[in-house]
């Protein structure tokens, strides 16, 4: 389940919170009123959403965007709109027409939230400068937000390579004699990174190749970053692996299990995120539930099996 996040930003001076939810970015009109008058917020929003064409946009917006917003009930607060007598709360808004764009919280942190779309639009009934200057710190915060997460994506490729580096050299220290050409030797690094293919993916990285003839790069490059923690966590245990003596069939086993293990575990966080514009990598792993890779598994244990 998606757990609300909330942060703020200040805006020339006012500390304005936003609260970051699975359906979009929601921004505190209270704070944003109290920009006008701190101690009478709550009746500022509610003279904002009295009148008719905050009741148009509202009702734009939740056609735009809510399939389970309530129309009939929409055109009652409609036809009142701009009357001397009309009053409408939050709460009452979103009661009566099941608004989405709009959230009432109470306690720490409490008062009304809106859609970024709409808190901007009562940002500019409150002052177009300030609007303005909403939505410069509103974008700043994102592209922070953006930045955070592709250092993160980084850190889980440089751990990858830093297990990297001490899986070859486990495979350097326990597997190549002495004398071997740069050929052989690039063929046992091979053999041993498709292990792990194998053991996480499903598949070679030539198998995968031929599948995937227009994509650069090769297999890791489209993994996902809970596939990179795994493949981290599979290159050290391989490396333990190799300098016990274990054979290449014990070890794939192994490993296969490891990696079912550990992507049910992550997929029980909701951890998995499938990459939109590339082929999902985890569609192919075998800890997903894929026949073809569960025999090439089963293929290439015994061929192990048959070496001397």
């Amino acid at each position: 389940m998606h757990k609300d996040m909330r942060t703020s930003i200040a805006v020339q001076g006012t500390a304005i919170g936003v609260l970051m939810r699975a359906v979009g970015d929601f921004i505190c009109l209270t704070d944003i009123a109290k920009r006008k008058d701190p101690y009478r917020s709550e009746h500022i929003i509610q003279n904002w959403m009295r009148n008719r064409n905050t009741i148009e946009f509202l009702g734009v917006w939740e056609r735009l965007n809510n399939p389970d917003f309530k129309h009939l009930e929409f055109e009652v607060f409609r036809t009142k709109a701009g009357l001397n007598s009309f009053v409408l709360t939050p709460k009452q808004w979103i009661e009566a027409t099941g608004a989405a764009g709009l959230v009432s919280r109470s306690g720490r942190y409490g008062g009304t939230y809106a859609h970024r779309d709409i808190a901007f639009e009562f940002a500019s009934w409150i002052s177009v400068e300030f609007r303005l200057y909403l939505i410069k710190e509103f974008q700043r915060l994102k592209e922070a937000e953006t930045l955070k997460q592709k250092e993160g994506w980084d850190i889980q490729r440089t751990l990858a390579k830093v297990n990297y580096r001490i899986h070859t050299d486990a495979i350097k220290d326990s597997l190549i004699p002495p004398e071997l050409t740069k050929k052989q030797i690039d063929a046992v690094y091979a053999s041993e990174a498709d292990i792990l293919n194998v053991a996480l993916f499903g598949k070679t990285a030539a198998q995968w190749r031929q599948q995937n003839p227009g994509l650069a790069g090769n297999i890791r490059d489209y993994a996902n970053i809970e596939q990179l923690v795994v493949l981290s966590n599979l290159e050290s245990v391989n490396s333990v692996f190799i300098r016990q003596g274990l054979l290449q069939n014990q070890r794939l086993r192994q490993l296969n299990q490891t990696a079912i293990s550990q992507m049910r575990s992550l997929a029980g966080a909701g951890g998995i995120k499938k990459l939109d514009s590339r082929e999902p990598a985890a569609e192919y792993a075998v800890p997903g539930g894929d026949k073809k890779g569960a025999e090439l598994v089963s293929r290439l244990l015994t061929n192990c099996k048959r070496r001397p």
